[in-house]
């Protein structure tokens, strides 16, 4: 299994579907919060990232809730 995190903001519909999407697809993940965790939302901006939420997958940092980067660099359909 490949290591994930996601990078939420609270109130986030997006940041839910993630939440919800990882859930149905049994993908363990590390929940981080960027407004409690300046340093993780510095790292986002540095990737090119504006909004949450942001999936870091390994090395590949996925801008939004995009369900096929995630599904593809998980190797999953």
């Amino acid at each position: 299994m490949k290591n994930v995190a996601l990078f939420v903001l609270p109130k986030c519909k997006w940041c839910d579907s993630a939440k919800a999407y990882f859930k149905t697809k049994n993908i363990r993940y590390n929940l981080i919060n960027l407004s409690t965790n300046k340093k993780a939302l510095n790292d986002c901006k540095k990737h090119g990232c504006t909004g949450a939420p942001v999936v870091l997958i390994e090395n590949s940092w996925i801008c939004g809730f995009d369900k096929e980067k995630i599904n593809k660099a998980l190797g999953i359909k």
